[in-house]
């Protein structure tokens, strides 16, 4: 069980501000509770305890992060257009920081490549890092988010603009087509949620 020694103040405005909902304690000694994915986490006096079967999903945001992540990102639809998923991954010095995956609905690979890099970006926002490196497996979404390919699709343009105001809120950041072996633990995201859709 981790321990992240802090104000518990502070840690619940964080928590608040990255949309997780927290609660009264369960008890006299309990200032707060806060569940979020597969973590719960419990406020005592300068200290919160994680629990649960996934504790990063809790840890990242509580702790005053700042520093650099890799960032990993992959899409899938079946079909194409056909049931569409989105995996990612984010990795620090310390290991997986957090990970998710999601179905959305009916859409082509493209915007599927676009709705998990944009899911990404919001994530290591949330989590606090200042520099992201993010791999992806697909060429042409680097390369279109690069400027080194250009889109007539409108859909694809306005997907590029958000990734694009993403990355600008990082000081620094670089994006890098992978080959899908490197981009693995992604990619079996977005696959898993589409298996269990």
């Amino acid at each position: 069980m981790p321990t992240v020694e802090c104000d518990p103040e502070e840690a619940r405005r964080r928590l608040e501000d990255a949309g997780v909902e927290v609660t009264d304690g369960n008890t006299e000694y309990e200032r707060w509770r806060a569940t979020h994915g597969d973590a719960t986490a419990v406020a005592y006096d300068e200290k919160v305890v994680v629990q649960g079967a996934r504790p990063t999903d809790l840890v990242a945001l509580l702790e005053s992060r700042g520093g650099r992540a890799h960032v990993y990102f992959d899409g899938a639809s079946r079909g194409n257009p056909g049931p569409g998923a989105v995996g990612w991954v984010i990795v620090s010095a310390d290991g997986i920081v957090g990970e998710g995956s999601d179905t959305i609905g009916q859409t082509t690979n493209n915007r599927a490549e676009y709705e998990a890099l944009i899911r990404a970006l919001e994530a290591a926002e949330k989590f606090g890092f200042d520099e992201v490196d993010v791999r992806g497996d697909s060429e042409l979404i680097v390369k279109q988010v690069r400027g080194e390919y250009d889109t007539n699709n409108p859909e694809l343009r306005e997907r590029r603009v958000r990734v694009r105001e993403l990355l600008e809120r990082f000081d620094r950041w670089s994006l890098e087509h992978v080959p899908r072996e490197i981009n693995d633990r992604a990619d079996s995201l977005a696959n898993e949620a589409l298996d269990h859709a």
